[in-house]
């Protein structure tokens, strides 16, 4: 789509300003709010896609909502300053969260990592917490000193209740911490790192600590065979390398028992027992045999798992989100538009709704070098 009939589609939206701010933005589609959990949707029949908000020059990747159904999302350091790194969307206005301080890193002046959001990547929300993935690697160059943690903010009180720091032993130099899954009872953390060589990373979410597992096993790495589509042509960027990404989309069976996984720049589907992961004591040689090679997708960024054990997928190549009844099942498309370009991260919503962004990767500088700025939207998918 060409940028004037891309910008065209937009929302009426101010630009982001000063971080904490009230930022007028399209007002959010209402929800129901249910008494109990996350009901399992049926899209049996495919889904009504629905656009509720859209950034003409703010790119954002992760999104999470809450059982009260607060909208969270983040926006990541990675071709320009951010005012925002983690915001919540109540009311039509994109607001600094927890607060202006958690939201104060700046490009210009990189001060207090380990206690600023430094390049945001991940947000989910469980129970009354919501927990933000932050592995401080501006431009995806490296993390920073003392940057890659997990905060866990109370959604209660609005503070910060808790500081993982990840050492530099497991957000390694080439490392980019890029998804989050947390386990039914709170306890542990399960995390892609999509950076170099690729690896999952284990949280005690409790003891405060992090392992790192995979590291360059080959179900963590990117297939080097695979080159997104978009348009017809293969992604490049100008000096001619495609998008390199290894494990990203990841998801957690309902009962915390499966984690299952993929590299972006890939098209395989891969589980490992979580209890395995858990085991401090496994070693290198027993968590590799414990992978499974679940099945074959495509290019693909997001996914989910529903309380049915259903597995929803993002197609960036094709702009649209598809499920499988089960892992490795054929998947089948639930929702498509050519405006939601690469749809990205997945969250589920009180009423089984699902909210999906799209964060437009192939229309960021790194792949079109007289743009300024990427685009994003948010987009909820309810049953047909």
């Amino acid at each position: 789509m060409p940028d004037t009939a891309r910008r065209s589609l937009l929302l009426s939206a101010g630009v982001l300003a000063a971080a904490g701010a009230a930022l007028p933005r399209p007002t959010l589609a209402q929800g129901t709010t249910p008494a109990g959990g996350r009901p399992a949707a049926d899209f049996a029949r495919g889904g009504r896609l629905e656009q509720i908000a859209s950034f003409p020059d703010r790119q954002i990747t992760g999104i999470t909502v809450t059982r009260g159904n607060r909208v969270f999302v983040c926006l990541p350091r990675w071709t320009v300053d951010v005012p925002v790194s983690v915001a919540e969307l109540r009311d039509g206005a994109l607001r600094a969260y927890p607060d202006e301080a958690w939201n104060a890193y700046r490009n210009a002046a990189p001060e207090r990592p380990a206690e600023r959001f430094v390049c945001v990547q991940s947000v989910v929300a469980h129970g009354d917490d919501l927990w933000v993935l932050d592995p401080a690697a501006p431009g995806q160059m490296g993390p920073v000193r003392n940057g890659p943690k997990l905060v866990r903010i109370d959604l209660r009180t609005d503070r910060v209740a808790q500081v993982i720091a990840v050492p530099s032993t497991v957000a390694t130099p080439g490392s980019y911490m890029n998804d989050l899954r947390v386990s039914p009872d709170g306890r542990w953390g399960y995390v892609t790192d999509s950076g170099t060589p690729g690896a999952l990373i284990v949280v005690d979410l409790r003891a405060g600590r992090a392992r790192r597992a995979l590291a360059d096993h080959p179900s963590v790495r990117l297939e080097e065979d695979v080159i997104p589509q978009f348009e017809g042509r293969p992604l490049r960027r100008p000096d001619g390398r495609p998008p390199l990404f290894a494990a990203d989309g990841i998801a957690l069976s309902p009962d915390g028992a499966t984690l299952y996984w993929q590299a972006l720049t890939g098209r395989t589907l891969y589980s490992i027992p979580t209890a395995t992961l858990r085991d401090a004591n496994a070693t290198p040689q027993r968590i590799g045999a414990a992978v499974r090679r679940v099945g074959t997708t495509h290019v693909a960024d997001g996914l989910w798992m529903d309380a049915a054990g259903r597995l929803y997928v993002t197609n960036p190549e094709t702009s649209a989100v598809e499920v499988a009844d089960r892992p490795g099942a054929p998947l089948r498309v639930i929702a498509q538009d050519a405006r939601m370009r690469w749809p990205d991260t997945m969250s589920q919503g009180p009423d089984g709704a699902l909210y999906v962004t799209a964060s437009h990767i192939q229309d960021s500088p790194w792949f079109k070098p007289d743009a300024t700025a990427t685009p994003s939207s948010v987009w909820r998918i309810t049953p047909a």
